[in-house]
């Protein structure tokens, strides 16, 4: 290792440190400041019990690797940078082109304009743009677009596929669960969206967080709502992504960490019950005459226990419970959970109304993922928005919406709406208690002053 006093600038020394298990080695400068680091296991062996050797030769040969291993960075040796869904695609066709949806909705490109390299110089990986963008992508196309010769020989025999199958161009998971719901034929429904274009639709893809996804023919900017992004989801449509950091996850964590959980653990296994199905049949013994949601008159929940992704777009935002008692029943279990199902409703509510003021025209919500099982989750979010949920006939409407895409590279179908309207079919419709809207509307209200009161305590608190 080089030491020494007042060195020039751009002096860099190197540290080794052989340990038991590995040899590690970093790269720092003038200021102490770690600028690189490597590490490399160490073979071990034990000949007998409790007799451990290591070798010399080894250990030198760590050394060697992890030094130069400083001098070329996991930046220098890339030859490829891939959201996952492009890497994927790769691996099966061997072509480098990218998804439109990965670099739209994630990588700042422009379906129109394409890369913008003032991004790059900005943040300072304006090598990025070298060789005509060839490490992030200079071939774009649509979703459901066929890449290249189809599945690899390589691809095929991994996969025990035929060689040469069609591969399509990829969609985010979110984006393909949209893309398998919104564009479901829903004749004989009674639905008012069955006279209205695929505008009117909002799907939201609910499990662990939620996204909503809307479209429109033209673009429109909802404040706290990502896009618009054209060609995205659907080619030919600019799309909306609103979101909420937790859902499904939300309703887990305020379950599990209620008292009353190992009471409600046991009680539905004993029913051969999930968790959830127990708590939505407690729910209606404990209701008496009056709706089940009516349960909640004196507890309201906001939602963001992990930040608001939309439409507030702050991060800072926390979780509220006000209406707590000292119970800690299985009874007060059960009526916390259906706030907490309730709040994520009006969290979507709040959601559509950006959108909708800013220019979108909503008239159905089509769910899918996995809280689209859960009967009261998709009952509220009727009763709390006021208008039907449509729910798949195949529950797994992720899954259709990528086999949609291979559809359409196939040649099967002449486009993705094509395909959409053949593949996507509606399996049950789920209508609002319309008689109950003046106590959705009221605690509303309560939702939307809840935030507002969080505000007021965080401007008090960080008030000189």
């Amino acid at each position: 290792m080089m030491s020494g006093g007042d060195q020039e600038p751009g002096h860099y020394y190197v540290g080794i440190d052989v340990g038991t298990g590995s040899v590690r080695a970093a790269l720092v400068d003038q200021r102490g400041v770690l600028l690189a680091f490597a590490e490399q296991p160490i073979k071990k062996w034990e000949p007998q019990f409790n007799h451990h050797e290591q070798s010399s030769e080894d250990i030198w040969a760590a050394c060697c690797l992890v030094t130069k291993n400083l001098r070329e960075t996991c930046w220098d040796k890339a030859g490829h940078f891939f959201d996952l869904p492009d890497f994927l695609s790769w691996k099966a066709t061997g072509v480098t082109a990218r998804s439109l949806c990965s670099l739209v909705c994630k990588w700042t490109y422009s379906a129109e304009k394409g890369w913008d390299d003032s991004f790059w110089k900005m943040i300072g990986l304006e090598d990025l743009i070298g060789d005509n963008y060839s490490k992030i992508g200079n071939l774009v196309l649509p979703p459901g677009a066929s890449l290249g010769s189809g599945l690899t020989p390589e691809a095929a025999k991994e996969l025990g596929l035929p060689s040469g199958i069609a591969v399509a161009a990829s969609l985010i998971d979110a984006h393909a669960g949209g893309l398998g719901v919104i564009g479901a034929d829903v004749r004989g429904h009674g639905l008012a969206c069955e006279g209205q274009p695929v505008t009117s639709r909002l799907a939201v893809i609910c499990g662990t967080s939620s996204c909503h996804m809307g479209i429109s023919k033209d673009p429109i900017f909802v404040p706290g709502v990502w896009g618009p992004y054209f060609s995205a989801m659907i080619p030919g449509f600019w799309l909306n992504e609103g979101g909420q950091s937790v859902t499904g996850k939300l309703i887990d964590h305020v379950v599990q960490g209620h008292p009353a959980f190992p009471e409600l653990q046991a009680k539905a296994t004993a029913r051969c019950q999930s968790i959830y199905a127990y708590l939505n049949s407690h729910l209606d013994l404990i209701k008496k005459a009056q709706p089940v949601g009516f349960l909640t008159v004196d507890l309201h929940v906001w939602p963001d226990f992990h930040g608001n992704r939309s439409p507030l777009a702050d991060l800072t935002l926390k979780g509220m419970v006000t209406g707590l008692t000292l119970s800690q029943d299985l009874d007060d279990l059960a009526i916390l959970y259906l706030a907490t199902v309730q709040a994520i409703a009006f969290g979507t509510r709040f959601i559509m109304e950006a959108m909708e003021a800013a220019g979108h025209s909503l008239s159905s919500l089509f769910l899918c993922g996995g809280l689209s099982k859960n009967p009261l989750f998709v009952q509220m979010h009727a009763d709390v928005t006021g208008i039907p949920v449509v729910l798949s006939q195949e529950v797994e409407s992720v899954l259709v919406g990528a086999a949609i895409l291979g559809a359409c590279a196939s040649g099967d179908f002449t486009s993705v709406q094509d395909a959409m309207a053949r593949m996507s079919k509606v399996g049950k419709v789920v209508l609002p208690r319309h008689e109950d809207k003046k106590y959705y509307d009221k605690k509303y209200q309560v939702f939307l002053r809840m935030v507002e009161h969080q505000k007021e305590y965080s401007a008090i608190m960080n008030g000189t």
